[in-house]
């Protein structure tokens, strides 16, 4: 089972480059603020991992449009899965994301967000630049992406050094899929594996 790309520490994710546009970047730019903020001031903030974690849960929800994230990520297969399956896997998806941000959280601590500009993205939505910063790290440069679902702003994708998250995840799912016969409940089986070794 691939291993999910850390997203810099909570910067979320990706659903499709079709999205409608955020209502202007100015909007999306005091979202993105808004959002790294929260972000900041739970990794930076007191509390149990447990808390933390509930805390990160209530910012993905609200800030990513989780479900199309997954179904973009599965891509083709969305259509061949049972309705069973896509329920299952919408689920898995939710927990794996929150595992891979939450999980990590301790390896952040002290970060910072500096938020830079806002422009029209290539593929739809706002590209807002932004960097991160952590003790003894080096400066980390990205570009969250950020659509309009139900008349609110919500991120749709990452680009980290050019690379767009949505698009390696949805690789990574249709390369452990392509080495299992295409068998979505092969990928289902190895998502649970995965939340079941990180505990």
């Amino acid at each position: 089972m691939p291993t999910r790309r850390i997203l810099m520490a909570c910067c979320l994710v990706m659903p499709f480059a079709r999205a409608a546009h955020a209502q202007s970047p100015e909007q999306a730019l005091a979202f993105v603020n808004q959002t790294a903020k929260q972000l900041v001031g739970i990794i930076n903030g007191p509390g149990s991992p447990e808390q933390k974690r509930a805390q990160l849960q209530e910012v993905i929800d609200r800030a990513v449009a989780v479900d199309q994230v997954a179904q973009f990520c599965l891509g083709r297969f969305w259509h061949t899965a049972t309705p069973q399956q896509r329920q299952e896997y919408l689920d898995l998806f939710h927990r794996v994301l929150l595992n891979s941000i939450g999980g990590h959280m301790g390896e952040y601590h002290g970060v910072s967000f500096a938020v830079g500009r806002a422009m029209p993205g290539d593929g739809g939505g706002i590209a807002v630049t932004s960097t991160i910063n952590r003790p003894g790290q080096p400066t980390a440069n990205f570009t969250w992406v950020i659509g309009n679902e139900g008349g609110s702003p919500k991120v749709i994708d990452l680009i980290v050094e050019g690379t767009s998250l949505r698009i390696t995840q949805r690789s990574d799912y249709a390369s452990y899929l392509a080495r299992n016969s295409n068998n979505v409940q092969a990928l289902l089986d190895a998502m649970r594996r995965q939340l079941a070794a990180a505990g």
